[in-house]
């Protein structure tokens, strides 16, 4: 039996793995909810998302697409997650655990809960009382503008079922999507969080000047800070050079499609938070993940130079160009 998959949020990975999952079965079994109702109709009425990827044709039936989050969960076997991990909460809000009693959730947000400092699999988990085994994350490294051009692609789903992570990589798998597997949802998770406070710290310093060399220095030595904190989180047996870990790093960190390199970028580059956000028009998870992640290690006490410059840059509104210098001295 075919199963029926919700999308929930609107963004271009949203519209990404619609464009996955309807080039890979009926399209009368994907349904799909966001609160932009002049995006909803626009949707219905051209096939295409107007605000994200509008090259991507939209193949969803009009009458599963709504604004009506309760009616799309009640439809679905599987919940696709996918809104900036900051909204979660304000996007489930009168959703209760037993709504989402069966379900299997996937996430493919890569961010923390703020207030909750929780990944979202730990969030879905407490508060929807989701069990851990009906938990799929889904990991880069893809980016959802090269997913639209069907370049060559690989992510990597996780679950603590195994058979579960691979029957979902079967339904997202295409002729330009590969996919792995993996039982580590605690580490792929916050290693997709990580990542993005990481391509903040590339962005800033190359908006202070900082060239290629560099660069070089400082994702070699962000992978460690993913490994040591990945390790204390949750210590199981995994190879940080996988490409959930290492290679989602690497993309997030050069790509001209990251949005946390940009942001950071803006920054080094003397732009305030605020207005570098408002000229984005985009939510660049980095920022939120930041500050999530400083009050988070404060129980594990890791040392993270790298991440710890970049919550000083963004939240104690030191100077980048300060900040990076002083990173220098602390890497190899």
């Amino acid at each position: 039996m075919i199963p029926k998959i919700a999308m929930i949020g609107g963004g271009s990975w949203a519209t990404a793995i619609i464009k996955m999952l309807s080039d890979n079965f009926t399209e009368k079994e994907i349904f799909w909810w966001m609160r932009n109702e002049e995006a909803i109709a626009h949707i219905k009425a051209f096939k295409h998302n107007p605000n994200y990827l509008s090259s991507v044709e939209i193949k969803v039936p009009a009458n599963n697409i709504s604004s009506d989050i309760h009616a799309i969960i009640k439809q679905a076997d599987y919940l696709v997650l996918n809104v900036p991990a900051a909204f979660l909460k304000e996007s489930l809000q009168g959703v209760s655990p037993a709504d989402l009693k069966g379900k299997k959730i996937v996430s493919a947000i890569k961010g923390i809960v703020p207030d909750e400092n929780l990944i979202i699999g730990e969030f879905m988990h407490q508060k929807f009382e989701v069990p851990l085994n009906d938990i799929l994350v889904i990991s880069g490294p893809c980016h959802a503008e090269e997913v639209a051009l069907e370049k060559l692609s690989y992510l990597t789903i996780a679950s603590t079922d195994v058979a579960q992570a691979d029957y979902f990589a079967k339904l997202l798998g295409t002729r330009y999507i590969k996919t792995n597997v993996s039982d580590d949802i605690f580490g792929t998770e916050y290693a997709a969080v990580l990542k993005n406070i990481y391509a903040v710290a590339s962005g800033i310093c190359h908006g202070v000047g900082y060239g290629d060399n560099f660069q070089a220095v400082l994702i070699s030595n962000a992978i460690r800070e993913i490994k040591d904190f990945v390790d204390a989180v949750h210590p199981i047996d995994r190879d940080i050079k996988e490409s959930a870990y290492l290679g989602d790093l690497l993309v997030t960190a050069y790509s001209q499609f990251s949005r946390n390199r940009t942001f950071g970028n803006m920054i080094g580059k003397g732009y305030t938070v605020k207005s570098a956000q408002l000229e984005m028009n985009m939510v660049a998870e980095g920022y939120y993940a930041s500050s999530c992640m400083h009050h988070i290690n404060k129980k594990y006490k890791v040392e993270m130079p790298i991440a710890r410059a970049v919550y000083a840059v963004l939240y104690e509104k030191h100077s980048p160009h300060i900040e990076m210098r002083l990173l220098t001295e602390k890497l190899n």
